[in-house]
């Protein structure tokens, strides 16, 4: 027993001995390993990214601390994009044994970092390009990967850490800012940071503070106007047309943390006073008082979610999202909504002002909640799952906005707007000589267009789902708006309430008054199938199905036999474009007549159309005013955009 012990007190000495003098080897050879580090990382970086990595000056201060002297990153050919004229830090010796970085204190003393672009390039495209890598046969974890990316990530945080005379320069094609670091100082996990914002006709002061522990993966700080005002974001105005700020963010993570192989991120973020300008969002300023975002997210080997035990909440709307993205044998996306039963008024009222402007003024009685459940396959796009479920108890409007839907069932006057411009006055009603009623317009010219707008018309509430599935798997598959699922109801808000702009805010706001008018039975389907009839566009400057008969037949809208409705029915996405679907003045191009071919079968198919429809159905002739423009020829443009089927978006 008693030489167990001694040859254990031996072994414990001889492992103490060994390390003693790798400490002293490290240390007496630390400066010359240091320099040979650089030299071949400045190597590397010339021969992968083109650019001179230079440090004048460095060397370890003590076992761990190293300082360098003028550090430069300069692209060949190219601006400076990295220059530091004084470093101080401090590394974990254990990590470095295992081949990590840990760095501990951080002094940064004079220095900045400019990224430049102008028209013959960058200083930082090189950084940009990825590297051509052999394809693993393994696949990646994402759980795994994550994780060690945000480990090494946090270990490069230093757990003290001060910098004064830093900035951060952006020179984008003369678009200039300038974010100058007057102070960054972590100690004692405590972050107070100043930094100084310029750019053309601008300047603020921002602060971030609050606590900071990169070590436990915790933080909660608050990023502020140093004078209390509200933040503007520059650069992106001028590079996006995003006009856009706030008054503050709160932002707390609370965990980081590898669960039974899954990486788990907490928190939450809340952010006061956002106001955002786009011209894609709305016309004007977008405004959010309060929102806030309590965060889990889940990642494991083959998937990245949102869990549904994350909440928004945006003024009074609180809802629970789901969200994810599985990358197993299919790629799978995955969305779902949950907003619990809330008073219809609070929902009103929480909506952000600039983005609903047609409901301000709005009040409601009542209560609603509702969900929505999306997933689409890639390799089963027809599969797709579209469920959007809205209930109500008592809903009720008692006031209406801007948007007053009960003028549908009066005497109104409309007026289009094109590009912007109000078109002349059109009285939808008997005030107006060209009015048709839906009885004396032609069973024929209804059934067009209820078979190529919108078939199940007098069934649905507004919304046709499985419309909605097609749309969206188009678009998900040419990457753009290429496709939309209006319905009549949707046109006739959109055109009498709304404008024409292709803005979120418009798209929104037409949802929601649809859903408000099909659901709240405030007109019969009779009543907006002929205001429909009554107001859209048939022509340049011609509205309405009364003055469309006149202007290519010369007949009253009762008297259009079927080729004559097919023609109208057909030139609706685009008609002010009819003249280009005819060769002469009685006879359609090949795409035109085929496009009346199939339309014609699809109403046999849906038993429109018997047999007898057809006797004695002549091809039509233009008459009227519409004959002086065909004389007219097309652009290249106009030919293709003629040449396919359009769809509202």
């Amino acid at each position: 027993m008693k030489k167990t012990k001694r040859k254990a007190l031996l072994l414990l000495k001889v492992i103490g001995v060994l390390l003693l003098l790798g400490v002293v080897f490290l240390f007496s050879f630390r400066n010359t390993i240091l320099n040979k580090v650089i030299h071949r990382v400045a190597v590397q970086i010339e021969h992968d990214y083109q650019c001179v990595f230079t440090i004048q000056k460095a060397e370890f201060q003590g076992l761990t601390n190293v300082q360098f002297q003028n550090i430069a990153l300069v692209p060949k050919k190219s601006d400076t994009l990295i220059h530091i004229k004084e470093l101080k830090t401090s590394v974990s010796l254990w990590k470095l044994l295992v081949g990590d970085v840990q760095l501990g204190k951080l002094e940064i003393r004079d220095g900045f970092i400019q990224l430049v672009k102008d028209k013959n390039g960058s200083n930082y495209e090189s950084f940009l390009r990825s590297k051509k890598e052999k394809k693993e046969s393994v696949e990646v974890n994402y759980a795994r990967l994550l994780n060690r990316i945000s480990s090494r990530l946090l270990d490069l945080v230093p757990t003290d850490m001060e910098v004064k005379g830093f900035a951060v320069r952006i020179n984008d094609n003369g678009n200039k800012v300038i974010f100058d670091f007057n102070r960054l100082a972590l100690a004692d996990k405590k972050l107070n940071t100043i930094i100084q914002v310029s750019s053309d006709g601008f300047s603020q002061q921002w602060t971030i503070k609050g606590f900071a522990d990169p070590r436990d993966r915790k933080a909660e700080l608050t990023f502020a106007n140093a004078q209390n005002d509200t933040i503007k974001i520059p650069y992106i105005d001028k590079k996006f047309k995003l006009i856009t700020g706030f008054k503050s963010i709160h932002f707390n993570l609370k965990n980081i943390a590898m669960e039974s192989g899954e990486l788990h991120i907490e928190g939450y973020s809340s952010i006061q006073n956002l106001f955002v300008n786009n011209p894609k969002i709305a016309s004007k300023n977008v405004v959010v008082q309060n929102a806030r975002f309590d965060y889990h997210c889940v990642v494991g080997k083959r998937f990245i979610a949102l869990d549904s035990s994350s909440t928004i909440q945006l003024n009074a709307i609180k809802f629970q999202p789901y969200l994810s993205y599985t990358n197993d044998k299919d790629k799978i996306y995955a969305l779902k909504v949950k907003i619990s039963k809330m008073k219809a008024q609070d929902f009103i009222e929480s909506l952000p002002s600039g983005l609903f402007s047609h409901f301000e003024g709005m009040e409601a009685q009542g209560n609603f909640s509702y969900s929505l459940n999306f997933e689409y396959n890639n390799h089963k796009p027809k599969n797709i799952i579209f469920e959007s479920t809205l209930k109500s108890e008592g809903l009720k409007i008692i006031k209406y906005g801007e948007a007053n839907l009960n003028k549908l069932n009066g005497e109104f006057t409309y007026r289009a707007i094109d590009k912007g411009v109000l078109q002349r006055p059109v009285i939808v009603g008997f005030g107006n000589w060209n009015y048709t009623p839906l009885s004396e317009i032609s069973p024929f010219m209804q059934k067009c267009v209820l078979t190529s707008e919108d078939p199940s018309f007098y069934s649905h509430r507004g919304f046709i789902n499985e419309a909605f599935k097609e749309s969206i798997v188009k678009n998900i598959k040419t990457k753009k708006f290429s496709r939309g699922a209006s319905t009549i109801s949707m046109q006739l808000v959109k055109n009498i309430f709304l404008t024409r702009e292709k803005t979120l805010s418009r798209k929104l706001e037409e949802i929601l008054l649809v859903y408000i008018l099909e659901n709240n039975h405030i007109s019969s389907k009779q009543r907006m199938f002929e205001v429909y009839f009554n107001i859209i566009e048939w022509g340049p400057n011609v509205y309405g199905i009364g003055e469309a008969a006149q202007f290519y037949f010369q007949k009253k809208a009762s008297d259009l036999n079927l080729n004559e409705c097919l023609f109208l029915a057909t030139i609706i996405p685009n008609p002010k474009g009819f003249m280009y679907r005819l060769e002469n003045d009685h006879e359609l191009k090949p795409y035109a007549k085929q496009q009346q071919k199939f339309l014609t079968k699809v109403m046999f198919r849906r038993n429109l159309l018997v047999a007898t429809d057809t006797i004695g159905n002549f091809p039509f002739s233009i008459a009227g005013p519409a004959k002086l423009f065909l004389k007219q020829k097309p652009t290249a443009a106009e030919i293709e955009v003629n040449s396919i089927q359009e769809f509202e978006f």
